[in-house]
């Protein structure tokens, strides 16, 4: 995940074309991947996450302050998200859309977001397993690179064809 922090003036047309421009398919991932990496090369901004297990449940919770432009992962497996708090627009290959608390959704696998936050937000993922390592949850349901993605989507359909 890549965070950095921009104040009101910085918020200009470039932001804003970042995430509302081009969201079809790999014209979003390659500009995604883009913003990304030239965010890694400016000072990343803190966002607290806290780690919270329950029998054969994993929520992972980030509070992002106001002005953080976020660019999250590549998720493998649909699952369940909670904003408990703030506002934010969100772009990925799907769409684009302001999502304002309270809101509860499922996101569909192989998405990765640009997330401009526009008030204090708070952002939970909920993820099913037993394990209670954080590096071996996300080794588990994380991609690395979309190619990494394709190919264990593919391999997932392969198997379920097989059964």
């Amino acid at each position: 995940m890549s965070t950095v922090q921009h104040d009101e003036s910085s918020l200009d047309v470039s932001v804003m074309d970042a995430l509302s421009g081009a969201l079809a398919g790999q014209d979003f991932r390659a500009r995604v991947l883009e913003m990304e990496s030239a965010m890694r090369e400016q000072p990343q901004v803190e966002c607290h996450l806290e780690h919270v297990f329950a029998p054969g449940l994993y929520a992972r919770q980030i509070q992002m302050p106001a002005g953080a432009l976020v660019v999250g992962r590549i998720h493998k497996f649909a699952h369940v998200n909670t904003i408990s708090k703030g506002r934010c627009l969100v772009a990925t290959e799907f769409g684009y859309e302001e999502l304002v608390a309270p809101h509860t959704f499922v996101s569909k696998p192989g998405t990765k977001r640009a997330v401009l936050v526009i008030e204090d937000t708070i952002w939970t993922t909920y993820h099913p397993t037993e394990e209670t390592d954080v590096a071996l949850i996300e080794d588990h349901v994380i991609a690395k690179t979309y190619d990494e993605y394709l190919e264990f989507s593919s391999e997932t359909a392969n198997l379920i064809e097989e059964k």
